[in-house]
């Protein structure tokens, strides 16, 4: 959900290159250090707000260890190119928090992870209490790489009153999607709220859940496969949405909400965030729809979410998110770093997901005496940043379950196939969200859109190896 910028296929290229090889070369001394009880922690949540939760956790932890540790908010769409900076200088942190599964194999390929310790840790807490899912997800064929804290997810989000006056079903599907669209495509609103920003990664996990629902994959038979009939057809359907009953214009992060949230558009893709500012719990960003002036929880009340949609190509429904886990550096202090992230994902854990627990699901359920732990935790954290109310009180159970479960059922492009390098340039470089872009706007149609994303993401993979 971060803004990114394009860089270019030389950059990652030879940034995969420089990483694997020269730099880590300056590392030696880091790793050979005598431990001083002192680590380096950087943290991907770096918004004023988390960043004070984060050091409140922090200073319980020194007090219980007598490690001291030097917590740093750093900016996600920076982090490759600090990684490469820091491995160049020999002075790599020792832990990295909240890195996305892309960034993760990124640093795996480039060889900068500790995953023997990693995989100490992930044995001491017991990967029984871990989901399986995003245990997988942050491995590599038995290799722990990371150890995964929590999860947010895509959801597709939409006015039930409307839906239900119009006699429409749930939207759950790309058909009974299109004709919600389509219907309620009048006066002066747009039938859906759907990103095609060709400069931000969000259009990306857009529409990636709109394509993994159609059984679209980036990489098939050790082959790109974005022309592929299903994926076609994704780029097709995805097209109609946006250019037919969307608005005009690129639409970005923020408009897709302030359209949805104004009342002008019944339907919505966005990522779990949305649910705190949905229920009118954050001042800068608040529902403004009519009814929404005397009651600001009225579109949390009237909106219901889609966790997961299906395609005609689709043998099911398919739940597209984002894994955030815990990174040890090669040349971390092993034993005070081992403390650190067992710590936060257990004494420190219910703070660290209950900082935002709309878009950090635990997908550590609980511990060996008790299972369900976090979950319970998770269910009872207070959601919202200007007025807090706890998730459970806002939200049906039954969605709590739905994007509970949605952790299990979660799949992502190329990770699974051993492509997490590539998925991580592609997070970089956008070609994705550029067909899009181009697509949306008019400048190309569909089947252009997916040959063009094709190339270009085979262009990438190539530069990589």
């Amino acid at each position: 959900m971060r803004i990114r910028t394009r860089g270019s296929r030389t950059t990652a290229a030879a940034l995969a290159l420089t990483l694997g090889t020269g730099l880590l070369a300056g590392c030696g001394d880091t790793a050979s250090a005598k431990p001083d009880n002192q680590i380096t922690v950087w943290s991907l949540e770096n918004l004023p707000p988390r960043m004070a939760v984060g050091r409140e956790v922090v200073a319980r932890f020194e007090k219980k260890t007598g490690v001291e540790v030097k917590l740093v908010g750093v900016d996600e769409s920076k982090l490759p190119q600090l990684i490469m900076s820091a491995a160049a200088a020999g002075n790599l942190p020792d832990v990295i928090g909240a890195v996305p599964l892309g960034q993760i194999w990124q640093m795996y390929g480039n060889e900068l992870l500790d995953t023997k310790l990693t995989g100490e840790i992930v044995d001491d807490l017991g990967p029984g209490t871990f989901n399986d899912n995003a245990l997988g997800l942050a491995s590599d064929d038995g290799t722990r790489l990371a150890v995964p804290s929590d999860s947010w997810q895509q959801i597709l989000v939409y006015r039930k009153d409307m839906l239900e006056r119009a006699g429409l079903p749930v939207p759950d599907s790309y058909a009974d999607l299109r004709r919600a669209a389509k219907t309620l495509d009048e006066g002066p609103g747009t039938g859906i709220s759907l990103a095609t920003d060709p400069s931000d990664l969000f259009t990306q996990q857009s529409f990636e859940s709109f394509a993994l629902a159609n059984d679209c994959r980036l990489v098939e038979s050790d082959d790109v496969a974005l022309e592929s009939p299903a994926c076609r057809t994704a780029f097709a359907a995805y097209d109609e949405l946006a250019s037919e009953y969307g608005a005009d214009g690129v639409q970005t992060v923020d408009t897709t909400r302030a359209t949805y949230f104004a009342g002008r558009s019944p339907i919505i893709m966005w990522s779990s965030f949305l649910l705190d500012e949905l229920a009118g719990l954050r001042k800068d960003a608040l529902p403004s729809c009519p009814a929404c002036q005397k009651d600001p929880g009225y579109l949390a009340e009237n909106s219901g979410v889609v966790t997961a949609l299906e395609g005609p190509d689709g043998a099911e429904p398919a739940q597209f998110g984002e894994i955030s886990s815990w990174a040890v550096t090669r040349t971390a202090e092993k034993e005070a770093s081992g403390k650190f992230v067992r710590f936060m994902l257990d004494e420190g854990y219910e703070e660290w997901f209950g900082m935002a627990p709309e878009g950090k699901i635990p997908v550590r359920e609980g511990t060996a005496s008790d299972p369900d732990r976090f979950q319970q935790a998770w269910r009872a954290s207070e959601i919202g940043v200007d007025s807090k109310k706890p998730l459970e009180e806002v939200y049906p159970s039954e969605l709590l379950d739905r994007m509970s479960e949605g952790v299990g059922n979660m799949r992502r492009w190329g990770i699974t196939q051993g492509e997490g390098l590539l998925v991580g340039a592609t997070n970089g470089e956008l070609p994705v969200p550029q067909a899009i872009g181009a697509m949306a706007s008019d400048q190309i149609p569909p089947r252009e859109a997916a040959r063009q994303a094709d190339e270009e993401v085979t262009a990438l993979r190539e530069s990589l190896q």
